[in-house]
């Protein structure tokens, strides 16, 4: 159909506002007005061996792009017909449209349309030719071009051998000198898929989702994992429920890992993610492999004051009481009996699953005093113990049978408000009487009152006159007076 018939068919016959003149106009299909480097979105109408055709509008316009642009390295192209794509306009050749996604992927660039690129900020291919001082050399349709290290990567101290005869998209930072000066950047575009990825990220990753990514890089404190766009880091303390020293020891650059999201901060573009949650907590079934009196071998991991913790098996610890560490001697701190890495024999006390708490002794097992007959000493009995812990409410004293018993403020014999933890050292000796026995609730009350006063009583009997002594009645001294008058009187050999 010629246009006369296009504008006849389309007349109105009769009484019809519009004119030829208006018709003919709107019949026209002469290719819209574009300014160099705008960016334009169309569909792909159909993919020919050299051009890929696109759509800019119902069909009314068309633009073409070199086919070599959108190929990858094995000469394939991702997109297919119907698919949408953004171009910028390049210029207009014989009524066509030209359009591109980058300048240098086809042999008609030239140093005119170089210099187009850089003022329109039109992306131009390059061919990474080799490494020189500072960056790359890079040819660009045959033209040499620099780009600086700094520009290569978003992060400073890329290994820029990896580049070398790959084919990269790029911008012109610098023109120069009709373009025998040409400076590339790569980081705006990056910064710009980086961007889109992020957006990406928002709308897909959540808190608790399990994820799929590669090790990036291992630090001190833990690996980055490379999510698409993002970095998430797994600290060293969610690498595994085991302790974990070096996060190189369980992890490798490269290695593919499934971890699972803890928490997301989009403003920092922070997300943190755990690998042990991935697995089994050993701590569920706990009691079910650690009876109350088994016997089990352990590592020494870590010393404390109260005692030492030992490893039952990667991502479990039990701790054995500083009270429990040796029988036979009194120990100040744990590193008198144990150091860290030693292989040591523990006996399993108590099992709190629920708490993460399993508490072990080095001590063989014993039967109870309190469940025997005998205790070795009865109520009233004058004893010698050593200070076991100084406690606000009274001291703990250990017997020589290796049970404690508790001596109350009041039975310190000491000043109202005297500071015991300091006069009374752990270790140091201290006699005391047993004022009673609980044997029901396994308790001892003590009194060191009660022993100050028998043993004075003792020293004075010791050191008083014999019976029936005839002499002149000596004014009363004081039962401390008596001991002190009876020992200058040893020690000069005469009465005073």
């Amino acid at each position: 159909m010629s246009e006369a018939e296009k504008v006849q068919e389309i007349t109105p016959s009769e009484g019809g506002e519009e004119n030829l003149a208006e018709l003919l106009d709107k019949s026209n299909t002469k290719p819209k007005k574009y300014s160099q480097g705008q960016k334009i979105k169309g569909k792909i109408a159909r993919i020919s061996e050299e051009w890929v055709f696109v759509d800019l509008g119902g069909g009314k316009s068309e633009g073409v792009i070199a086919r070599s642009e959108l190929e990858d390295e094995q000469g394939q192209i991702k997109l297919a017909e119907g698919d949408e794509i953004e171009a910028q306009f390049l210029y207009l050749q014989d009524g066509e449209i030209v359009l591109t996604t980058k300048i240098g992927g086809q042999a008609k660039a030239n140093k005119k349309q170089l210099e187009e690129a850089y003022r329109s900020h039109i992306p131009v291919e390059g061919y990474v030719v080799g490494e020189i001082k500072g960056g790359l050399e890079v040819k660009v349709s045959g033209v040499r071009a620099f780009c600086p290290a700094s520009h290569i990567e978003l992060r400073r101290g890329a290994n820029l051998s990896k580049y070398i005869g790959k084919h990269l998209t790029f911008h012109i930072l610098e023109y120069k000198e009709g373009g025998r000066n040409i400076i590339l950047t790569r980081r705006d575009i990056l910064e710009q898929e980086q961007e889109k990825k992020i957006a990406h990220l928002k709308e897909t990753l959540q808190v608790g989702q399990e994820i799929t990514g590669p090790v990036r890089s291992i630090q001190n404190f833990g690996a980055f994992v490379d999510l698409g766009g993002l970095d998430g880091l797994i600290p060293v303390s969610e690498m595994s429920w085991g302790r974990v020293e070096n996060p190189a020891e369980v992890l490798k650059v490269g290695q593919q890992v499934q971890a699972k999201i803890t928490s997301i901060d989009w403003d920092k573009q922070r997300i943190s993610l755990t690998l042990k949650h991935t697995q089994t907590d050993p701590w569920l079934t706990v009691s079910q492999r650690y009876q109350e009196g088994a016997w089990l071998q352990g590592t020494v991991v870590r010393l404390t004051d109260f005692g030492a913790f030992v490893e039952l098996e990667p991502g479990v610890d039990g701790l054995v009481h500083i009270s429990n560490l040796n029988a036979e001697q009194h120990v100040k701190h744990p590193k008198e009996v144990v150091e860290i890495g030693q292989k040591v024999d523990v006996r399993v006390l108590k099992v709190d699953e629920q708490g993460r708490r399993i508490s072990l002794t080095m001590e063989p097992e014993r039967i109870n005093p309190f469940h025997s007959q005998d205790l070795g000493f009865k109520e009233g009995d004058l004893l010698e113990g050593t200070v076991e812990s100084v406690k606000p409410y009274g001291v703990f004293v250990k017997l020589p049978n290796g049970l404690t018993g508790l001596v109350p403020n009041e039975e310190m014999g000491t000043t109202k408000g005297a500071k015991h933890a300091q006069m009374f050292k752990v270790g140091t000796p201290m006699s005391v009487v047993v004022l009673g026995i609980d044997r029901e609730n396994e308790k001892i009350r003590l009194s060191r009152k009660a022993a100050l006063e028998i043993i004075e009583k003792q020293n004075v009997q010791e050191y008083a006159p014999p019976n029936g002594k005839k002499g002149k009645e000596e004014p009363p001294l004081g039962s401390l007076g008596v001991i002190l008058k009876a020992k200058l009187e040893e020690k000069w050999g005469k009465k005073i």
